[in-house]
């Protein structure tokens, strides 16, 4: 199968005042396919945030030694200058933050938000960046009204400014999207409506999703492959079924327990069944 992204023995080490230095990630190797959604799971301070920094090329390089490969497109990241990776994040390669605040300005409209980034990557009008900003805050599920187009972020509802955020970061249609935690901070209702969001996306479009997530529900409901990270290293990497019915890895039944099973098949038929649910 053709990869969209190649990682090879990624290696990165943070590097203190004291010259001390700890090791986040080590020898991490994987791919990721065109369409195909790979889970990224493992327990905290394991090195899932670490790798996706490290995707956009965006960890502070006084403070960070990144090695190995990172090919997206066949291009390598990791020594591409910063001209031409400005080109590729937000527009070919994207991401979503766990908090949608560390994405969005409390100071501007969320509309203007979007067509910003879109502005940025495309060499079209104002009036067209925003009327394909209002048309991204549709397809989220959204309804497209003025009201959402001009609203602040507090003005919205956790659920609503997730769904902003994912609008950002498919504004420009990119082939791959990174989604750090993204329902982490919603509710019970809001999480699983925003995973049948993902749901629908993942079967109507073509992107790539590397989906970081510590929840054997989320991941369960979107991942066609799943990466269990354990002390910066990758330590299995197979299809969701197969781990959750063979958890042989000793770290992988300390972050997927047998016992979690009623509750990942609860979580995504409460999804499934949202989706008749309103935006909340």
């Amino acid at each position: 199968m053709e990869k969209l992204l190649q990682v090879r023995d990624l290696t990165i080490d943070y590097c203190s005042a004291e010259l001390r230095t700890h090791r986040a990630v080590a020898g991490a190797s994987f791919d990721i396919a065109p369409g195909e959604v790979v889970g990224l799971m493992g327990e905290s301070g394991c090195g899932k945030t670490s790798i996706a920094l490290a995707l956009l090329n965006v960890l502070p390089k006084d403070r960070t030694r990144v090695t190995g490969s990172i090919l997206f497109r066949g291009q390598e990241l990791l020594t591409m200058r910063e001209t031409s990776l400005r080109k590729i994040r937000g527009a070919a390669l994207s991401i979503i933050f766990q908090e949608p605040e560390a994405a969005l300005s409390p100071v501007m409209r969320v509309g203007n938000q979007i067509a910003e980034v879109i502005h940025a990557h495309r060499r079209w009008s104002w009036k067209r960046c925003r009327d394909e900003a209002a048309s991204a805050i549709a397809a989220v599920g959204l309804p497209a009204t003025e009201r959402i187009y001009l609203a602040y972020p507090h003005q919205l509802s956790g659920g609503q400014r997730q769904r902003i955020v994912l609008a950002q970061a498919l504004a420009c249609e990119p082939a791959l999207v990174i989604a750090d935690e993204p329902t982490a901070s919603l509710d019970a209702q809001s999480q699983a409506d925003f995973l049948v969001l993902l749901r629908n996306l993942k079967s109507e479009s073509n992107v790539s999703v590397l989906l970081i997530s510590h929840s054997p529900e989320v991941q369960a409901s979107l991942a066609d492959r799943l990466l269990v990270m354990q002390s910066g290293k990758i330590a299995v990497d197979t299809a969701f079924a197969n781990l959750n019915r063979h958890p042989s890895h000793a770290g992988t039944r300390t972050v997927l327990h047998p016992n979690r099973r009623p509750e990942v098949e609860r979580v995504a038929k409460s999804a499934l069944v949202s989706q008749g649910s309103s935006v909340r």
